[in-house]
């Protein structure tokens, strides 16, 4: 495991008098999106129902576990959201996960990587909300039950964005400075108890990430257009 523990320039250069730094979070995080795109183009250009390769049954198990953790969640149309946060819990997941292999460190350590994964969330509950109710159905629960909470309501969507940017970013930079404080002290061998813990802990951050995307989702659906829209589709 790494023991730099913030991001370090990779390559830095000037275009029409801009300084553009590319740092390892950046080469990181491409590599991870480059290698999900490869894996998903793999699986989904030898489907087979006949015969399936043990990739594409594992793969199916990770996508019915994602729709079946969503549906005990709250009664929507759970396919719609499926994508996207599993999509989220992968990501994510590996990208805590990256610091393991030598010479790599983990992008969510990184405030910016963090920040965009919470913009992403931020715009998605919008998204979903308008996709589900309507944009004029969806813009009233800001004003409900008085128009005097129209600031309060607008404050609280950024606030728990913000929030969840600063924990998942807190929860592992302090993860790595814990372990790089280890190694300094004790040497390699007494931190790989809490290595393999820390596999759990990854897990579980990115775990929690995708969830509080998928509650403040369905937060800003109403729930009888929510009944509306699957009375719609099973109609």
């Amino acid at each position: 495991m790494n023991t730099y523990i913030f991001p370090e320039v990779v390559w830095r250069f000037e275009i029409i008098g801009l300084d553009i730094i590319i740092t390892d979070t950046v080469v990181t995080t491409w590599a991870i999106m480059f290698f999900l795109l490869f894996i998903s183009l793999w699986i989904s250009n030898n489907l087979s129902v006949a015969k399936p390769t043990k990739m594409q049954l594992f793969a199916e198990r990770i996508v019915v576990a994602i729709k079946s953790t969503l549906e005990g969640s709250a009664a929507i149309p759970v396919w719609t959201l499926v994508p996207f946060i599993g999509t989220l819990w992968i990501f994510i997941g590996i990208m805590n996960l990256i610091s393991l292999i030598p010479y790599f460190h983990n992008p969510t350590r990184d405030l910016s990587t963090t920040a965009a994964l919470a913009a992403i969330a931020f715009f998605s509950i919008h998204y979903f909300g308008i996709k589900f109710g309507g944009l004029q159905n969806y813009l009233k629960r800001y004003i409900k039950p008085s128009l005097l909470l129209l600031p309060f309501n607008l404050f609280s969507d950024f606030s728990r964005i913000f929030a969840m940017a600063i924990r998942l970013f807190g929860n592992m930079l302090s993860w790595e400075m814990i372990i790089a404080i280890l190694i300094a002290l004790a040497g390699f061998l007494v931190p790989i108890p809490m290595i393999l813990l820390s596999i759990v802990g990854d897990l579980l951050h990115a775990y929690l990430f995708g969830l509080l995307t998928y509650i403040f989702i369905i937060g800003g659906i109403q729930a009888e257009q929510i009944k509306s829209t699957t009375g719609e589709e099973n109609g």
